[in-house]
This record gives structure tokens, sequence and C-alpha cells, in this order.
């Protein structure tokens, strides 16, 4: 796991207590705000799982290749 996959786990995860805490407290704002957390979090930790990945897949080819 790298750090972007981390940091949007850590987004999501505020996001979704905001969302909470909006749905507690009946207000709109928060509960949007948190939406909106959540969505980015979860866009930052796929991005974070694509590099890795990627970075795997031509750690693996390189590997290939010295054989």
């Amino acid at each position: 796991m790298n750090k972007d996959e981390l940091k949007g786990k850590a987004e999501s995860l505020k996001g979704r207590v905001k969302q909470g805490t909006g749905d507690l407290t009946d207000d709109d704002r928060l509960r949007s705000q948190g939406t909106a957390d959540e969505v980015a979090g979860e866009i930052q930790e796929g991005s974070g799982k694509a590099r890795r990945k990627g970075g795997q897949a031509i750690k693996n080819a390189g590997d290939k290749l010295k054989r």
C-alpha cells in the first residue's frame, strides 16, 4: 500500500464521519461535504492502487528481461 492509498482511505473515512454527523444534526451542508470528501478519497485511493499496480507490472517485466 502506498501513501496515496492511505491518504485516500483516510479522506474517505473522514467523509463518512462528516456524513454521519450531518445525519445526526440534520445538517445538509455537512452531509454534502462528507459525500464530496468520501468520493475524493475513493478517487485518490484508486489512483494510488493503479500507480502501485503499474509499478509492479514494470518491475515484473524488468525481472523477466533479466532472465
